[in-house]
């Protein structure tokens, strides 16, 4: 079976983790602030905080921006759960903004009409979360201009687009956000096993974010409410929570950083032999805007169903029977149980739920080879009957 993603480690990843393991650090150590300014230096932002997932970013950015009850964030439909979830673990309420049919990503102009709606009905955001599916970056200089007239703050969940780019500068840097997100699980583009990070131009933010991901605990004297009994003392000064990133995993991460323009060219390689034989077939690859340099995270295409006369779970059925192993992303996160009980409903986000039920990714990662990714194109045009 050939997988839609998977990770790619070297001897020299083991060899960094390895390294760690023989140290006298294993959580708490040098490793972490050292991959934290590693990766901010790449993104080109001041602070980063990382985290041993990038849910657990987006609860933290969702917190130092003030989340809380009566709070609303707005986020995008085609998302993982984690993006909507992480405000309502902040006590906020949680509302979404449909997609550009061609992207998957949260529409700017679909944004501003439901900002007017909610002015005139004293129901502005918080904050916004756009999401840059599958490794490209949402119109982040539009939403930045509605942010400024509608004052809300913005968090990029950016967990596909590390190494992508937005009008010449890297996703991440915050020149249109206040706090983006990247995340390290397996089959993105860096791993550390697990893992996330804020990314921020905000020191009184990265320093909430940092105080938080530690139980609310410190042992910096201007912060105490008294005077440090010694050595060992510390306060808890808020209710935080247990989301340090361990040195081991740290490690792992800049070790694989190392690598990341690679691992970025080769998906960008691999996106472009797919693009001529798949123009050939009932489907549609993804849009890319220009000035977006996509890092393609995934490769997900919409078929076009009424041309092949098969559903999309038939499809998906006989490519996984071929060998290639195919997957959806993503279920509309307002049609889950969960966010259905609460009062969405099938029909509120149009756009979104045509796009899912659409949807299928292609394989994509950078040690995808050559026979395998033609191994791919070819049972893809027998199932759909060319």
């Amino acid at each position: 079976m050939i997988p839609y993603g998977k990770h790619c480690l070297s001897e020299a990843d083991i060899a960094a983790v390895v390294a760690t393991l023989r140290s006298d650090w294993l959580t708490q150590g040098p490793a972490v602030p050292r991959f934290e300014a590693q990766l901010a230096h790449y993104c080109q932002a001041r602070e980063g905080v990382a985290v041993n997932s990038a849910t657990a970013a987006l609860h933290l950015a969702c917190l130092a921006l003030g989340l809380g009850r009566g709070g609303r964030l707005w986020t995008s439909p085609i998302t993982f759960v984690a993006s909507a979830n992480a405000a309502l673990y902040t006590g906020a309420s949680v509302d979404f903004v449909d997609i550009e049919p061609d992207t998957g990503l949260m529409s700017a102009t679909a944004l501003a009409q439901k900002l007017a709606l909610a002015r005139r009905d004293k129901q502005l955001p918080t904050a916004v979360m756009p999401v840059h599916y599958a490794g490209q970056s949402c119109d982040m200089r539009a939403i930045a201009e509605l942010a400024a007239e509608y004052g809300f703050k913005i968090i990029e969940d950016a967990s596909h687009a590390l190494g992508g780019g937005y009008r010449g500068e890297p996703v991440g840097c915050c020149r249109y956000a206040d706090i983006a997100v990247v995340s390290f699980h397996p089959v993105k583009m860096i791993t550390t096993a697990e893992g996330g990070m804020a990314l921020t131009n905000n020191a009184d933010y990265a320093a909430a974010m940092r105080l938080h991901r530690s139980h609310g605990v410190t042992r910096d004297q201007q912060l105490m409410t008294a005077e440090s009994e010694g050595d060992w003392y510390y306060q808890q000064i808020a209710l935080g929570f247990n989301y340090r990133m361990s040195d081991i995993a740290a490690a792992l991460g800049a070790s694989q950083l190392q690598r990341l323009d690679d691992f970025v060219q080769r998906r960008r390689q691999l996106a472009a032999a797919y693009a001529h034989p798949l123009g050939e077939l009932p489907l549609q690859p993804l849009h890319i805007h220009s000035g977006r340099d996509s890092s393609w995270h995934l490769y997900p295409v919409q078929l076009r169903l009424e041309d092949i006369g098969k559903t999309r779970k038939a499809v998906f059925d006989q490519l996984r029977a071929r060998g290639v192993g195919v997957n959806v992303h993503y279920i509309p996160v307002h049609l889950q149980p969960y966010y259905r009980a609460v009062g969405f409903s099938r029909g509120d986000f149009p756009n979104a739920e045509e796009f899912y039920r659409r949807a299928i990714t292609l394989p994509l990662f950078a040690d995808l080879g050559r026979e395998d990714q033609q191994h791919v194109i070819e049972q893809l045009a027998l199932v759909l009957g060319r």
